[in-house]
């Protein structure tokens, strides 16, 4: 960590130049004998990814910002704050510290919060940002989490991970056993420590596989951002062996749409035809897996077992995507290029047999407009064309 990067002078540039082009500013070379351009340009990159994603961090001086991948992978404040929301008591220890995002975070809801890290430089980097952003009750351990829980005689209210999803020997990793730390492995540890943990896992990652891998897990968040799935929460309570909770987010600009269930319930949907109205799921339910429950719980019926798309008479509220229904046709290409003058519209594919840029080639259709098109397969495995408009 190169404290003349905090220099009066230096932070000015950094901030005069936010919106400058790196690689020109890079041939200038760096006006500053203490600090390089690559430096400079580093710690102006990163800053302009926090612009939106932490704002918190870039709306107060003085902060040392880590490498852009580094804030890439970090928590954004959305979802820092969502899991703050999980937690309470007096104290939790983040084993994975990182940026600090989520420790920041957690500490406007737990009385102390201890944050192992075991890079130093960002280790330091965290502990001087804390200062900047006024946390007064964050401690700083420079080190392996695991080790100082080993070391540690404290019990804590909660214990939250963030495991790195690399690893020196295998690359990039979806297994959690084969993350650092390995949670599964040290389960015991962590349990001899806490009642309370709370885990971040790749969002990507296959719940059943996580589920076979963990023990006493209460809870399952899956949450969205702008329909895309961020992170996926497993709330693990000790000795807890009652029915998972599965709790979906999908936090959007204009609204924020929450489905909740049981897993492994014995749901049943119901199936029809294409009605007047047809909905898409969200990210956070595709990736939940809640399409039984959906149709059961919202009380409309889905088109095929594996097409995911649901269909009713009146419109009702969604966790996701709502449609009318213009028309609905057999994959008929000149019956469909008549019913799309523009030869613009959105393509979508739900349990059919062609690919949406296949598709395209074949028909020649743009991307864009009003209309959206589900190529689909219905009850009776029947392949077809819904085209519709918003509802």
């Amino acid at each position: 960590m190169n404290n003349h990067i905090l220099n009066k002078e230096v932070q000015n540039f950094i901030n005069t130049n936010l919106k400058s082009d790196v690689t020109k500013l890079i041939l200038k070379g760096s006006p500053f004998e203490e600090v390089s351009i690559q430096e400079i340009a580093a710690q102006i990159m990163a800053k302009n990814s926090c612009e939106k994603k932490l704002s918190t961090w870039f709306n107060t001086e003085n902060i040392y910002y880590s490498n852009k991948l580094n804030i890439e992978q970090t928590s954004s404040e959305i979802t820092a704050t969502y899991k703050s929301n999980l937690v309470s008591g007096e104290t939790l220890i983040d084993i994975t510290g990182g940026f600090g995002v989520d420790a920041y975070f957690f500490s406007q809801k737990v009385t102390n919060i201890t944050h192992c890290e075991i890079a130093e430089e960002l280790s330091s980097m965290v502990t001087h940002n804390f200062k900047q952003l006024k946390v007064k009750n964050i401690s700083t351990y420079l080190g392996d989490g695991i080790e100082f829980l080993e070391k540690s005689k404290e019990k804590f209210d909660w214990i939250y991970a963030d495991p790195s999803r690399r690893n020196d020997a295998k690359g990039k990793v979806f297994l959690l056993e084969d993350c650092l730390p390995n949670v599964p492995k040290k389960i015991n540890l962590l349990f001899e420590k806490t009642d309370n943990v709370l885990l971040k896992v790749s969002p990507i990652l296959d719940i059943t596989s996580a589920l076979n891998e963990l023990q006493f897990v209460k809870e399952i968040h899956v949450v969205a951002i702008e329909n895309e799935v961020k992170e996926l929460l497993f709330l693990l309570e000790k000795n807890y062996i009652k029915n998972i909770q599965v709790k979906t987010i999908n936090i959007a600009k204009n609204n924020t749409q929450k489905f909740n269930f049981i897993l492994d319930d014995t749901s049943s949907a119901i199936f029809s035809e294409a009605k007047k109205y047809v909905y898409e799921p969200n990210a956070a339910i595709l990736k939940s897996g809640a399409f039984l429950q959906v149709s059961e719980k919202l009380n409309i019926a889905k088109l095929h077992p594996h097409s995911h798309l649901y269909t009713s008479s009146e419109l009702t509220d969604f966790p996701g995507r709502r449609f009318e229904v213009k028309h609905c046709i057999s994959y008929n290409k000149k019956q469909l290029l008549k019913l799309i003058p523009l030869k613009k519209t959105n393509i979508a594919t739900r349990n059919f047999p062609e690919t949406v840029a296949k598709i395209r080639k074949k028909t020649g259709l743009k991307d864009g407009g009003n209309q959206y098109l589900f190529f689909t397969t219905d009850i009776n495995n029947k392949h077809l064309v819904l085209i519709c408009e918003k509802a």
